[in-house]
């Protein structure tokens, strides 16, 4: 009888295999949704044969990324090299994320640049102040991010993982 129950027990477990997680890309809109309900993310850029990356807090509108920085080693390598990639993620355990990836363009925008980049920074600060009332004003919590840039997206890739338990 023992040996019937330990079969019995073995194979109620091999009838019910432990299901893995599943992996899946992320079309167009579910990039966005990701883009839209998160404000930070990673940019990776490089000058040469260095590669860095640095964490930035950003507002998503309709194909392009705003945020702000300070000034530094930052902006003087995109200077240089203004393709970049953007990395954001949303995790909530360890097979249950999504994660998108952006390519594009990085440029810095001023209030007293020609009018499309004028346009751009105003766009910008209105969006900036969504997530910080105080942004560009004197009760501002992070005054020395002042240069605010854009990042026109040229392409968007995302990945979701689900556990396998849902």
């Amino acid at each position: 009888m023992k040996r019937e129950s330990k079969s019995a027990g073995h194979t109620a477990r091999r009838s019910n295999p432990r299901i893995g997680p599943s992996f899946r890309s992320l079309d167009k809109t579910e990039c966005e949704r990701v883009l839209s309900r998160n404000h930070v993310a990673r940019i990776a850029f490089s000058f040469h044969d260095k590669v860095d990356i640095e964490p930035v807090h950003y507002v998503y509108d309709h194909g392009n990324l705003f945020g702000r920085t300070a000034l530094g080693s930052k902006l003087t390598t995109l200077a240089h090299n203004q393709w970049i990639a953007v990395e954001v993620d949303e995790v909530d355990g360890l097979f249950d994320w999504r994660s998108v990836v952006v390519h594009g363009s990085f440029y810095t925008v001023s209030a007293e640049g020609p009018g499309v980049e004028s346009a751009a920074w105003a766009r910008g600060i209105e969006l900036l102040r969504a997530l910080i009332p105080e942004t560009a004003t004197a009760e501002d919590p992070v005054p020395f991010r002042s240069v605010v840039f854009q990042i026109h997206v040229d392409s968007t890739t995302g990945r979701e993982s689900v556990p396998g338990n849902r």
